[in-house]
């Protein structure tokens, strides 16, 4: 078969989802149709025929997303497939909807309920435009269970049509089992990610100072990743005052992760956090929220806070504090163990290929 995958973002792709792409091309020939913003030339090494199709992945431009739509007209039009895949929001709907009109079977995966759904009236929008572009898909993969349950309730899908995975699933020997680092230093609390709102900076910034205002040099925190909303100040403020560092972006993030004692995402709400599933999967204990696509990483190894609750976060940061090492380092190795056992990306891989091809 043909199958044609499409995407708002080629990092994401390329982190996430080429162990998927790598099975598919064993015995099927793959296109892949997104933004060329980093990676393409990687996936064109591999063999894939790539095609560019721009977009504002966050903007609600409808003259911008006439263009979108126009590009995956052609795509669709050039590339003939006989199977199409679709990552994130604009995908979803509008190269769904195109398939739908043109016959051509296909599958959108709906990897979280984004900033788009936290304004009422905008998904209100965007669920009528998803139940339009998802009515004849073969199935849909959510990546929580608490996504498809809402998606069923709007009357978006039908309960039989949707594939609930545990997100993207973890490459569990590209996140080795790591020793647990010397706590000599002080105990060191990573936040990795984009730099927005939503990923829960804001309380991540107020817990911090708390925390290095009660223990001082014993508690280190580090701030991984790119800025994606302007908190180019705050961050610079916080490194004066000497409550954080921050460490820029790292297309190498694993020695972060072995060096860390703690990773605090405190997401509003995730599809399925990543970074949380990384981190677990190389033994480092976890805080975040307890929200869809961030509570499925915690049982046992970690802490669990109500989302945009400074407070909260705080006071589950004070409690990894006042633990002993032992607890610490147990607490990373229960992460693990839950990786390995409902988290592996070969067994999500082949459930998708499975679903796919069946």
């Amino acid at each position: 078969m043909k199958i044609l995958i499409c995407t708002n973002h080629s990092y994401m792709l390329w982190q996430f989802r080429r162990e998927l792409i790598s099975q598919l091309m064993r015995e099927h020939e793959v296109v892949l149709g997104m933004p060329f913003v980093g990676h393409e030339e990687d996936f064109q090494a591999m063999g894939l025929e790539c095609v560019d199709t721009p977009m504002d992945r966050r903007g609600l431009s409808p003259f911008k997303d006439l263009a979108l739509l126009g590009s995956y007209r052609r795509l669709l039009r050039d590339a003939r497939p006989d199977l199409v895949l679709t990552y994130s929001v604009k995908p979803n709907i509008y190269c769904g909807w195109l398939c739908l009109r043109m016959g051509i079977p296909y599958y959108p995966n709906v990897q979280g309920l984004g900033s788009s759904f936290q304004d009422k009236r905008v998904a209100r929008v965007i669920t009528v435009m998803y139940r339009h572009a998802l009515r004849d898909a073969r199935g849909v993969f959510f990546e929580n269970s608490a996504d498809a349950d809402q998606f069923v309730r709007d009357r978006v899908v039908p309960r039989a049509k949707t594939v609930v995975l545990p997100g993207a699933g973890v490459n569990l020997d590209a996140y080795p089992l790591t020793p647990y680092p010397s706590e000599e230093g002080g105990v060191r609390f990573l936040f990795l990610g984009r730099i927005m709102r939503e990923k829960g900076v804001r309380e991540f910034f107020t817990a911090a100072r708390r925390l290095k205002a009660r223990y001082g040099e014993r508690a280190q925190v580090e701030l991984v990743g790119f800025f994606e909303e302007d908190f180019h100040d705050t961050v610079r403020a916080l490194e004066a005052e000497g409550v954080l560092r921050y460490r820029g972006f790292q297309s190498n993030v694993i020695p972060f992760y072995a060096a860390a004692h703690c990773v605090v995402i405190p997401s509003y709400r995730e599809g399925m956090c990543n970074v949380l599933l990384e981190a677990s999967s190389m033994g480092r204990a976890i805080i975040t929220t307890d929200e869809p696509g961030c509570r499925e990483a915690v049982d046992g190894n970690g802490f669990l806070c109500p989302r945009q609750d400074a407070g909260a976060l705080y006071e589950c940061m004070e409690r990894f504090m006042e633990l002993d090492s032992a607890e610490r380092e147990r607490m990373g190795r229960l992460g693990r163990e839950r990786m390995e056992r409902l988290f592996d990306k070969r067994e999500v891989v082949g459930r998708v290929v499975e679903t796919l091809l069946a």
